[in-house]
């Protein structure tokens, strides 16, 4: 393989984006595609939204010959093409995989033969052979391309654990495309690890973060029995983390957030119901999280009463600590329903700074209840003098 590649990335977010910038940093001439033009104009003008991309070191890329667009039609020159788009749920709660399949096709109408094609965005087992083949071999012809799975593992501000060194599964349709792709990612990434099957590897990126979400659901069904019995649940679990084996902590919160772990057991579920091997574990993890909002609704009563005209100020709009990524937040979920049961609920947050209209407030002793959900870093709540608070991460107070 040619050292220098023109390669095509689609979707310049979380995923897409510092894979750009790792790719331009390998010497490749790197064109990064999104249909989000908003994005794609802040992008050019060198300012990152993802926090782990600077904008210094976005500029530097741009400098380096990455080309931002809305055009698939680059992809025509390019040997290796990245998909790395969202696969959410849906309204219903079910597996999404309609801008997967708008990307792929989109694309196939450009790519020359004899490309190599990368799946990064999370799918269910099968998804690459049997979604996205059909529509490549439609365009190019069977054997005419090589296809690979390589599914993201990005943890937005890990200080250890970064693309470079995060191990990389990789899987291939064929072993051409196994050993082209292992060859690509080895420019810029430490670790790979191949996969006997394309599935073996799509299903493996799923157990990653059901195991967390079992998990998580464990631990916040266990801090509400904390709760109950008047002990703090952090220290319980800390107590029990100093057993050097066979423990792993997880703390608990408020629901799980993200793009990965509300969201990718469901499409191992939805497998296994397909194939009649449901995995109750996850049906009930799931449960157990969507749960949590409304439990601290009932925490809050227990405290104030009648929610009804209350002020409640919920800290943490984010889903995770120092970034201002809100997707599946369950502090939104909770701000809804304390809305729902008549609370005038304001929120703190600066880092997200904005959300649908509203800004950021200050902590202050304006309120009749704090419920904390994320803690930034540097989080000061002591302006809150006496205002009582529910620590939703598992703390009594």
């Amino acid at each position: 393989m040619d050292m220098s590649l023109k390669v095509a990335i689609v979707g310049q977010g979380y995923v897409g984006l510092p894979l750009s910038i790792a790719a331009i940093g390998a010497g490749h001439l790197v064109f990064g595609i999104d249909n989000n033009l908003a994005l794609v104009q802040s992008l050019v003008s060198g300012e990152s939204p993802i926090e782990d991309v600077s904008n210094s070191q976005l500029k530097s890329a741009l400098n380096s010959g990455l080309s931002l667009s809305q055009s698939f039609e680059i992809a025509a020159e390019c040997s290796v093409i990245i998909i790395c788009v969202p696969t959410p749920l849906d309204e219903t709660g079910n597996p999404d995989i309609s801008i997967l399949k708008s990307a792929v096709t989109s694309l196939a109408a450009f790519i020359e033969p004899g490309a190599m094609i990368i799946i990064e965005s999370t799918v269910a087992p099968g998804t690459t052979r049997d979604l996205v083949t059909p529509i490549l071999e439609k365009e190019l012809g069977r054997g005419n391309f090589d296809l690979v799975y390589s599914p993201e593992r990005v943890d937005p501000l890990n200080k250890k654990w970064n693309l470079k060194n995060t191990p990389k599964l990789v899987a291939g349709i064929n072993e051409k495309s196994l050993k082209r792709a292992m060859e690509f990612y080895s420019g810029f990434i430490s670790n790979l690890v191949p996969g006997s099957s394309i599935e073996v590897i799509e299903t493996a990126k799923l157990l990653e973060n059901s195991f967390r979400l079992v998990n998580i659901s464990f631990i916040n069904e266990f801090s509400v029995l904390c709760d109950a019995l008047g002990i703090n649940a952090r220290e319980v679990i800390d107590a029990a983390a100093s057993k050097p084996y066979g423990f792993m902590p997880f703390y608990p919160g408020a629901g799980v957030g993200g793009h990965c772990i509300p969201v990718d057991p469901i499409y191992l579920a939805s497998t296994a119901r397909s194939v009649g091997s449901p995995l109750r574990f996850i049906e009930l993890a799931r449960d157990i999280n969507l749960a949590m909002p409304a439990y601290f609704v009932g925490k809050s009563i227990e405290k104030l009463g009648s929610l009804t005209g209350k002020k409640i100020i919920v800290i943490g709009l984010a889903y995770k600590a120092n970034v201002s990524d809100i997707r599946e937040s369950a502090a939104i979920k909770l701000i809804d329903l304390l809305r729902g049961a008549g609370a005038d609920v304001d929120w703190h947050d600066e880092i997200v700074g904005s959300w649908q209209g509203e800004t950021s407030s200050p902590i202050t002793e304006a309120y009749d209840l704090a419920i904390v959900v994320t803690s930034h870093e540097n989080l000061d709540l002591t302006t809150l003098g006496s205002v009582p608070i529910i620590d939703t991460k598992g703390g009594i107070r």
